[in-house]
């Protein structure tokens, strides 16, 4: 089988490549850059999901290497409207420089991962048994071909293997604007805060987020639209549009002083201006071809954190695609429904927050009328909806919480009680029973078969588990409760799904009674739930998580509705006759990894 092609190398294309790897998939990543990742102000805000998911990657340092918030407080004039104690809530604030450098660093120990830098993709082919991508160096003008079982464009908003693939990505261009610094300083409280109408002239919103070694990242919203540079520029008014170095420094000054009542000691060390725009792929799969990232969707306002999202697309992604390879090589062929669920899961999920912020703008944001004015006059009506503002900057809730799939394409649709305020959004594990399909599972200690100890987290990533409950298992040695009770059937049920799974036996499981088998994805959402070693169940459920149990020749086939590109087909005329793992330049000899260009 030929590598996985991934086409950028940000956070979501390097996170994508190790998640492959730990699933034994080898993955040539595609990097138009030079490898470099400069210091800017720009951040992500993780949750336990998102940073489970990149310890068992590989990036285990991503929880030092952040900030760990102790609480989160909102602000209105002089008067603090909420608290949130986040002692029992892991929020870690990352620079996103360091999750891409630690990532890079993570790739340098992994053999089946090839980075390949100054390769701009300029053309790609799909056909029955694979995808072929041209690439040009910037530098020295060398092309090569490049030849891949799949290939995934996280490149970026500007994607270009969207455009190849002649993917729409509708939208709307500017929802919230934001003027971003990161600081060195020293403040008098140690939570983050979002401080709405500070008594200070000339802010609207202004906010501080706490960042390793004592830097800050400040954010001020900004007013909607963009006037041309041509015009007056008035420093002291309310964030004029244009964001200069001198309006900058006088909004950093002023924050400053604001929060401290003098200006204290200060290092500036990047700044930005900063468009939320929200947009949402019309299809995240064409053939053998996938869109991750903020190639797939946008969205930023209200502090949300597109990247923690692409962080769930690669996890929902990897196990798909390394499946698919693996039956691919040698095995039963997987459904339709395994790479299909991805887009459904997916671009539902990104679907349903874009509809969220839709929903709650005309409430967070109100611009004129009487709900502006009920906004200015009334601390009763900001205080109902701040919950709201804090979901998007701390990733929970309907902005930034953990989503469950619920009726995927590649599970079984079960019957998941309707959540109360959120009919027609997004589905949240947090509001879902644990037993639900499609939830996010919690992490809860378990046992390996060795008798080994580990939390339930650290095991997802490479095969399917089923996890029994049973009570008492800690107070006896493995070898006592490894050949009894349910143990020995439900081996024997393990080895002959049609995928590979892990036996795990729990003390207790949120809603699971003694003796229930719960069945696992790699990325952590529950297929479903059995009582006791019910083989034919198990078999069911595994068929469904794998997209059915019949063959399906045509399932990683380019959809014959797909455009393609100028120039690109998937008939045999154009399709390349030389599959191999890695391409050589075009005037190279032939060597053993490359393959020749297509004719």
């Amino acid at each position: 089988m030929d590598p996985v092609i991934v086409v950028g190398a940000g956070p979501v294309g390097l996170a994508l490549a190790l998640a492959l790897a730990r699933h034994e998939v080898p993955t040539i990543v595609l990097d138009e850059g030079s490898g470099l990742c400069p210091e800017g102000p720009r951040s992500v805000v993780l949750g336990a999901d998102t940073a489970a998911f990149l310890t068992r990657i590989g990036y285990p340092r991503a929880v030092s290497d952040a900030a760990r918030w102790d609480a989160f407080t909102v602000w209105r004039r002089r008067q603090e409207v909420l608290r949130f104690d986040l002692a029992d809530t892991p929020v870690l604030h990352l620079p996103q420089h360091r999750l891409q450098r630690g990532l890079r660093d993570a790739l340098t120990g992994t053999p089946l991962v090839r980075l390949v830098p100054l390769s701009r993709v300029t053309r790609l082919e799909q056909d029955r048994d694979g995808v072929s991508v041209h690439t040009r160096n910037p530098q020295n003008g060398t092309e090569t071909w490049w030849r891949g079982s799949h290939l995934v464009g996280c490149d970026g908003a500007r994607s270009t293997v969207r455009k190849l693939l002649k993917i729409r990505f509708p939208g709307r261009p500017a929802v919230d604007r934001n003027a971003i610094a990161t600081v060195r300083v020293d403040l008098p409280f140690t939570e983050a805060r979002l401080h709405r109408e500070p008594p200070w002239r000339g802010d609207r919103e202004a906010s501080a987020r706490p960042l390793p070694d004592g830097v800050w990242r400040l954010d001020w919203r900004l007013p909607p639209g963009r006037p041309a540079p041509t015009e007056a520029v008035d420093p002291h008014a309310t964030w004029p549009g244009i964001v200069t170095g001198d309006t900058l420094l006088t909004r950093v000054t002023a924050t400053l002083t604001g929060w401290c009542g003098e200006l204290p000691r200060y290092e500036l060390l990047a700044a930005a201006d900063h468009t939320a725009q929200q947009r949402l792929a019309a299809r995240f799969r064409s053939g053998r071809c996938f869109l991750a990232g903020d190639a797939a969707h946008l969205h930023g306002a209200l502090g949300m954190q597109n990247l923690a999202d692409g962080l769930r697309d690669a996890d929902n992604l990897a196990w798909r695609l390394a499946l698919a390879w693996h039956l691919h090589s040698g095995g039963p062929q997987p459904g339709g429904s395994l790479l299909d669920g991805y887009e459904a899961e997916r671009r539902g999920a990104v679907g349903a927050r874009l509809r969220a912020v839709d929903q709650a703008m005309p409430l967070l944001r109100p611009l004129r009328g009487w709900p502006a004015t009920r906004r200015s006059l009334f601390t009763g009506s900001f205080r109902k909806h701040a919950p709201l503002l804090a979901d998007g900057l701390l990733g929970t809730g309907r902005f930034g919480g953990a989503p469950a799939y619920p009726a995927a394409p590649s599970g079984v649709p079960g019957r998941v009680p309707v959540q109360r305020g959120m009919r027609g959004s997004t589905a949240l594990s947090e509001l879902l029973p644990a037993t639900a399909p499609g939830v996010l599972v919690p992490d809860v200690p378990v046992l390996a078969t060795d008798g080994t100890p580990d939390q339930l987290h650290a095991r997802l990533g490479s095969t399917f588990l089923l996890l029994l409950v049973a009570p008492g298992t800690a107070v006896w040695s493995a070898e006592h409760w490894l050949g009894a009770g349910l143990m020995p059937r439900l081996a024997e049920v393990a080895a002959a799904l049609p995928v590979p799974a892990e036996v795990l036996v729990t003390e207790e499981y949120p809603g699971a009674g003694p003796h229930t088998v719960l069945l696992i994805r790699p990325d952590g959402h529950l297929v479903g739930v059995t009582q006791g070693a019910a083989a034919e169940d198990l078999q069911a459920l595994a068929d469904a998580a794998r997209g059915g149990p019949q063959p399906l020749t045509g399932s990683a086939d380019p959809e014959p509705s797909a455009p393609a590109a100028p120039g690109c087909g998937s008939g045999p005329e154009t399709a390349p006759t030389a599959p191999a793992a890695v391409a050589a330049p075009v005037s190279a000899p032939p060597v053993d990894s490359a393959s020749a260009p297509p004719r």
